[in-house]
Order: structure tokens, then C-alpha cells, then sequence
């Protein structure tokens, strides 16, 4: 879910800029894209408080690789967040689309404007500040502050909060960091503060029995009070300095995950896994690796190169734009790569031919009203059988994506057409999950969303500036970590 801030710039105070001494940050602006999602329920199971017991270890931050299960709701992934003094849980989407973390601030005063979706099903639990010895608002001063504010006047900030010239000159002033908006790519809006509290993270032991826990001190996040269409806190895996594995030291390092089925919404207990560390970018022989793409105007995102597009063993997809693997002058194009997106997006004409090509090579009768209804293109009525034996998703043509560096990756079954229902008199209406890019001249060219990315082991290796694919069961791969109860 790609995401942008903006803030106002107080003219008048320019003029003083000459006499101080402020290193200037770049604004850091995220480009939009389209987040679309499909109306299934995913079922979500409270983690576990971290606890001190005799064989679990607080560590500081020298632990340098820490797992997380991530949990599965409707359009997302969740990851919990041990916040305060003592621990509050707040479980909030991963999404590597975005820098800011934010948790949802107050018991009966949160607001989300627009989210009739959610009203009868909330899902999360509000952050207290005040119910944490260890809370903090995040000064005007600070980095993360200036960072929030897109500004590149370092004393706007503490100017808006209005502190003192002599304050403001001796860079001294003690208020906090004003309140902020926070734009996300698919129309939702987030409004609230920056603060800092304790950060409780699961570290990484070489005996299984043993739970170790990493605290990071004053970790800053957004106290969001109101939303518009944003009921959930996220957690912002990308690559600016306020990001989650930017805080905790991992920015140099990289981390990966696997992504569980649709199948397991249901199924509390078993979970994704979320690596982060070197563990995470180490002993990657079977991946295959493609090079991120530097966006010169959005540096914060992840974006890699999509070559090609074929449909089963021979037919390939032509006029591929050069978008999908370059950029602009003004940075705009590449693939972003996102896990807060829920369907990859391609641009036209392109994915009008991926639909004309798909319905040359399949040769079941459409669903009309189930495209009317769920506003995807190609939906078909197909055989359904209830056989252990039989591979109903082999009904359709493999779907490979080429990606820079002689990069193939066979999108795994079930990760393209999906049930939209039940089945009935042997047979179910399946849909084509891919989206069309909006008509923007503006950010991505495209977007590789979750659903495709579903049972692959993703690798972001922020060292080597690549990221992995390499398709996995991972079912097994949660079960080998102990993410499986049995």
C-alpha cells in the first residue's frame, strides 16, 4: 500500500534559516497506487504476550534476527505488536508499501470515517498511552518528526508546534511533534501523532523451547485517533527511516516471508512466517533473484523489473511496456512489489491481452453475473469434485512472470483463479484475481500483489538490493518453524 505525507511550509520563517546550523532532509514522498480487495473473511488468533519465564531471555538489541507469525484477515497479513509498559497487543497489517507504523489511539475515541465493512466485525483493540509507564510524545526536533512532515526546512516542525525563536535557534525547544496526515495510494487517510513507547519483538534462539524477546526502546510510531477507510493499524516495512526494519536496525540486512494460502483463513492455528535478519537473506541457493529498481523520486518503495508474461508452455503476452521495468524522468514506472496490495495490477493494453489470451486457451462457459458482481474480468463455471486425487486448479493454464535477471516464476496454483463460493451441482465459479492499473500518469507502472505471492518464499535483501522468489509450501515452511499447532 503505497503511502505519501504532506505538511504546510511557514513562509515567513525562511529568512532565519541562514543562521542555523540544521542538516536538511529530503521530503520523502510515496508514489500512489490502487488497492483493491476482495470481500473474504480471514480468521485472526491473538499471539501471546512475551513473558519472562525460566527459559525465555530478554535480550537487547544485540539479537540480530527476530520471527514473527503473521495472521491472515480479509485483504491483508497481520503482524502483532507488543507495545508498552506492561505490553498492549495490537495486531496491525505488514505492508511493505509504506514506512509509517501506526496503531489505532483510544478506547472510545478512535474514529474511521467510510469503514461500514468493518462496524460489525472490529477486529483490533486500541492502543492506551496512558495505561503505558513507558509513553512518550515524539519531539518537534526529532528526525521521525521531520521525516512525518515531508519538510525540507528542518524548523518547520517546531515552528508549527509553536515554539520560541531562541528555542528554535538553539534547536532547544521541548514540545512535541505536531499532528500529521498520512495519505495512503487507495484513498485512505490516517490523522493523529507521533509517539514513542517500548517495542517488545520475538528473537530468533537456537534451542526451540526457548522464547527471546528483544525490546527496542522508544520505537516511534503514529497514535492515530481518526482514519478515513483505514480501520487497522500497519506496519510499515519499507525503506525509510521510519520503518519497522529501519528502527530495529535491519535495513542493511533484509527479511522475507511466506505467505499462507486463502485455504488457512480458517485455521487458527497454524501461521505465516516473518523473518527478519540475516537469517532471513542467508542459505538462498533455490531462490531466484531479481534486482530492485532504484526510483530516483520514490526511493523508499520496492520495485523490480517485469520482462515478459507467458500463459501455459508457449503463448507469450507481446507489448510489453518498458514501464514495467524502467523509469521516467520524474521516477515514475518499475513493478512495486507490495503486500499491502491485494491483487498484482497491470497496465493497458497489456491486461486487456492477458484476458483475450486466457480466454483463447480456456475453454469454460463465463460467469457473467459473477463478474457483474464482483467487478473481476473473467470468471468461468468449472467442474468441482471432491476427490483428494484430483487437481481442480489444473483446470487452468499455468501463469509465468519473467522478471529481470532471467528471473521465471510460475505463479503457484490457486495464486491466479480462485472460488469466489461454495460449490454447487459439481461445479464453481472461479475468477481471474489480476486488476487493471487506474489511467494514472503517475507512480507505479504496476503492482505484484499478495494473492500472488501466496506459497512463495519472498526475500527482500536490502544488502544485495535483490529480491527472491522461490515457490514453497508454506504450510511446511510454518510447520518447520513452529508455526503449526498440531
Amino acid at each position: 500500500m503505497a503511502a505519501f505525507t504532506k505538511t504546510c511550509t511557514l513562509l515567513f520563517l525562511l529568512a532565519i534559516a541562514i543562521f542555523l546550523n540544521f542538516n536538511q532532509t529530503l521530503a520523502k514522498h510515496k508514489p500512489s497506487s490502487t488497492s483493491l480487495v476482495l470481500g473474504l473473511t480471514h480468521s485472526y488468533t491473538s499471539l501471546p504476550i512475551p513473558k519472562a519465564s525460566a527459559n525465555s531471555k530478554k535480550m537487547p538489541s544485540q539479537v540480530s534476527d527476530m520471527m514473527e507469525p503473521l495472521r491472515g484477515v480479509r485483504d491483508g497479513y497481520l503482524i502483532s505488536l507488543n507495545l508498552g509498559t506492561p505490553p498492549q497487543v495490537i495486531q496491525v497489517y505488514m505492508d511493505t508499501g509504506s514506512d509509517l507504523t501506526w496503531v489505532p489511539c483510544g478506547n472510545l475515541s478512535f474514529v474511521c470515517m467510510d469503514c461500514d465493512d468493518y462496524r460489525n466485525n472490529r477486529l483490533m483493540p486500541t492502543f492506551s498511552p496512558s495505561a503505558s509507564s513507558s509513553s512518550l510524545r515524539d519531539l518537534c526536533g526529532s528526525s521521525f518528526c521531520l521525516d512525518i512532515h515531508s519538510s525540507e526546512n528542518s524548523i518547520d516542525p517546531c515552528t508549527i508546534a509553536g515554539c520560541s525563536l531562541t528555542t528554535l535557534l538553539k534547536a532547544t525547544c521541548p514540545r512535541p511533534c505536531p499532528s500529521f496526515a498520512y495519505t495512503y495510494g487507495g484513498g485512505g487517510v490516517v490523522t493523529g501523532t507521533l509517539s514513542r513507547d517500548t517495542l517488545r519483538v520475538h528473537g530468533i534462539s537456537s534451542t526451540p523451547d526457548n522464547v527471546v524477546t528483544r525490546e527496542i526502546p522508544k520505537f516511534c510510531f503514529g497514535c492515530i485517533g481518526s482514519t478515513y477507510r483505514e480501520p487497522i493499524g500497519i506496519a510499515g516495512f519499507g525503506r525509510g527511516s521510519l520503518s519497522l526494519p529501519s528502527q530495529l536496525g535491519f535495513l542493511q540486512k533484509g527479511f522475507s516471508h511466506c505467505f499462507l494460502p486463502f485455504k488457512y483463513a480458517n485455521n487458527p492455528n497454524i501461521s505465516s512466517p516473518l523473518v527478519v535478519g540475516d537469517v532471513a537473506i542467508s542459505s538462498k541457493e533455490n531462490s531466484q533473484f531479481t534486482p530492485m529498481l532504484k526510483s530516483p523520486m520514490y526511493p523508499n518503495n520496492y520495485y523490480i523489473g517485469l520482462e515478459a508474461i507467458t500463459i501455459g508452455n508457449a503463448s507469450a503476452l507481446t507489448q510489453m511496456p518498458l514501464s514495467l521495468r524502467e523509469f521516467d524522468a520524474q521516477g515514475n514506472g518499475g513493478m512495486l512489489i507490495d503486500s499491502g496490495t491485494t491483487y498484482t495490477h497491470l497496465p493497458e493494453p497489456l491486461y486487456s491481452n492477458l484476458l483475450s489470451l486466457l480466454q483463447s486457451v480456456i475453454s469454460y462457459p463465463r460467469a457473467k453475473e459473477m463478474e457483474t458482481k464482483t467487478s473481476f474480468d473473467l470468471c468461468y463455471v468449472v467442474p468441482y469434485t471432491s476427490n483428494t486425487l484430483t487437481k481442480p486448479d489444473d483446470l487452468f493454464p499455468s501463469i509465468t512472470f519473467h522478471f529481470l535477471n532471467n528471473v521465471s516464476l510460475v505463479l503457484p496454483q490457486g495464486n491466479h483463479f480462485y472460488a469466489m463460493g461454495a460449490p454447487a451441482n459439481s461445479t464453481v465459479v472461479k475468477c481471474l484475481l489480476f486488476q487493471a492499473m487506474d489511467d494514472e500518469d503517475y507512480g507505479p507502472a504496476g503492482v505484484f500483489g499478495s494473492f500472488q505471492q501466496q506459497n512463495v518464499e519472498v526475500v527482500y535483501d536490502l544488502e544485495k538490493e535483490r529480491i527472491g522468489f522461490q515457490p514453497m509450501d508454506c504450510a511446511s515452511a510454518a510447520a518447520s518453524k513452529g508455526l503449526h499447532k498440531k
